[in-house]
């Protein structure tokens, strides 16, 4: 038998860096729908429904602002509901696909593709006073995006074996926040509080329309980068050793059997991740969701405070993926993702403190952004970074090689169920208090839920000893 010490699995850093232009796509389009949606949804239905235009809406009584949350909150959730259905359908029609250019590839492409050529409607209805097109549009998006997402995101475990996870899927993200990056100095330089603060005659359709056009135009390019460097054919067959020594190196409890059923132990390490996982996406998506309105409506500041926070937090972000994965080969993936969780609700209660300052001079009316949040997204951003880095390589981690695709849909069917209601709940909420502190107060609730729910129910599991390799040996591309 082979002596696992004296093994050296290589993460190809190149291939793995190629692999990142799917996550790429993937936070570029979700960083405009996400910084821009939720407005344009806000300012569409209260507009509609005290009959008063944006001026008069932004300079009058905040509580209407508040009333329409729930409203903005079922559509973003509506969204997500189909996502919840739609995952796992990809993800194991993937896994069942064979094509000569692979089997995710062809749903990355269809999804990229058709989701391009629809993202710029958005705003173009959401211009026109148009509400039904604009919803329906950001459905198409949605369905097309997840034909994308479960396929692009299982590419990674595909071609990676099992112990070289969590570096792997540190790269990728940061690639993600590379996209991300990019549609937030769209949104430093096309401001939308400088759309949505003037009257409706005086609105300029470009400012709204160049972050999507940009964002679907770096999406395809993004998707035919994959498409020209990943044969999955051929990298199937010449990672086959690897990946199989990976699997007897997992950090499970019980080796892994398609041909019998889930081990309990493995069973309950898996429901663990996901219910802790739902938490912290009900928590981190009702930031995502109602940030944007917070800074405009609640601290009453510029629009590109926003974007600027996400530069913010994504810096911290790339930082917490670049030494994540050598966290969790020294103290193990559990107590890395735990550590994040506690960061995580330290920044979350420091939030809850946070008031609207004063009137900048010559700013139209327009609040100084308190600075103190620019700390609070730092240290959100590096906290997240290390759960994101871990939970997917964990969950994963439970299934072989055939059923990657499924166990990726796993993963999303958790994080878009939380999607799904915490919009929701959290509208009812602003409705109930009328206060845009309850948001803060909600998501730490939910966040030390989470950190409780891990710490207590997973366990923390080594993988067997084997040597990565560094240095020069680890940019050895053979």
């Amino acid at each position: 038998m082979e002596d696992n010490n004296k093994v050296t699995l290589k993460l190809n850093y190149k291939r793995t860096f190629l692999i990142g232009f799917a996550f790429f796509g993937i936070l570029l389009l979700w960083q405009v729908y996400d910084s821009w949606c939720p407005t344009f949804l806000t300012d569409i239905f209260a507009r509609r429904m005290y009959d008063i235009s944006s001026a008069e809406l932004k300079s009058g009584d905040p509580d209407k602002i508040l009333n329409v949350q729930w409203i903005v909150g079922v559509i973003m959730a509506c969204d997500n509901l189909a996502a919840l259905i739609l995952l796992p359908i990809f993800g194991n029609l993937s896994d069942r696909t064979r094509t000569p250019i692979g089997k995710r590839m062809p749903f990355i492409l269809t999804g990229t593709m058709v989701s391009a050529v629809a993202f710029p409607f958005i705003p173009l209805f959401f211009h026109y006073n148009n509400v039904i097109g604009m919803v329906i549009v950001m459905c198409i998006v949605l369905i097309f995006m997840m034909m994308y997402r479960n396929p692009a995101v299982a590419l990674m475990p595909d071609i990676t074996p099992k112990p070289l996870r969590a570096r792997a899927n540190g790269i990728i993200n940061i690639m993600g926040y590379f996209g991300g990056a990019a549609a937030t100095v769209l949104g430093i330089f096309l401001k939308l509080s400088d759309y949505i603060n003037v009257e409706d005659s005086a609105r300029k359709l470009w400012i709204i329309e160049i972050p999507f056009v940009v964002a679907s135009v770096l999406m395809v390019i993004s998707a035919l980068v994959l498409f020209a460097s990943i044969n999955e054919n051929k990298l199937e067959e010449e990672l086959s050793e690897e990946m199989e020594l990976g699997e007897k190196l997992a950090e499970v409890e019980n080796p892994v059997d398609d041909d019998a059923p889930m081990p309990d132990a493995n069973k309950k390490m898996l429901l663990a991740i996901l219910g802790a996982e739902f938490l912290w996406f009900m928590a981190d998506n009702a930031i995502g969701t109602y940030i944007g309105n917070y800074v405009i409506y609640y601290l009453n500041s510029v629009s590109s405070a926003t974007m600027i926070l996400t530069i913010v937090g994504g810096a911290a972000s790339v930082l917490g993926f670049a030494i994540a994965g050598s966290i969790a080969d020294r103290i193990g993936r559990k107590w890395t993702i735990t550590t994040g969780l506690a960061v995580t609700v330290i920044s979350m209660l420091i939030m809850c403190f946070v008031s609207p300052t004063g009137v900048v001079s010559g700013s139209n009316g327009e609040h100084a952004f308190p600075t103190m949040l620019f700390a609070v997204w730092a240290i959100k951003g590096f906290g997240m970074a290390l759960v994101h880095n871990c939970s997917f390589p964990m969950v994963v981690e439970l299934c072989s090689s055939k059923k990657i695709g499924r166990f990726t849909g796993f993963y999303y069917a958790s994080s878009m169920s939380a999607q799904t209601i915490t919009p929701v709940l959290l509208g009812f909420v602003f409705k109930m208090t009328l206060m845009w502190r309850a948001l803060p107060v909600y998501s730490t609730v939910l966040f030390a839920i989470s950190l409780a729910v891990f710490a207590l129910f997973v366990k923390n599991i080594k993988a067997g000893k084997v040597k990565n390799a560094h240095g020069l040996e680890a940019l050895d591309q053979d």
